[in-house]
């Protein structure tokens, strides 16, 4: 199972009730969008660390890193370059 479709389903369990992993594009954007807010940010970097075993840095907690699915895994890969082989 891709990283993707993980990140995907958190979204849809966290944030989305009514659509399925087929439907998010990898580049939506969930900021512009209004999918994520301040507190959902938060609340999803804590399960990437929890999920990932990642301690993410404050300073890495910037829009670039979190604005779709696709941002999130090229952190993900760029944060940890062992959690780009752990799906």
């Amino acid at each position: 199972m891709a990283r993707t479709d993980d990140i995907k389903r958190y979204l849809i369990d966290q944030f989305l009730l009514e659509v399925t992993v087929e439907e998010i594009d990898d580049d939506f954007d969930l900021l512009a969008n209004g999918v994520i807010d301040s507190l959902g940010l938060l609340t999803l970097v804590g399960w990437l660390e929890n999920t990932y075993k990642l301690d993410i840095d404050a300073l890495d907690i910037v829009p670039e890193n979190f604005r779709s699915v696709a941002s999130i895994d090229a952190f993900l890969g760029q944060a940890d370059p062992v959690a780009s082989g752990a799906n």
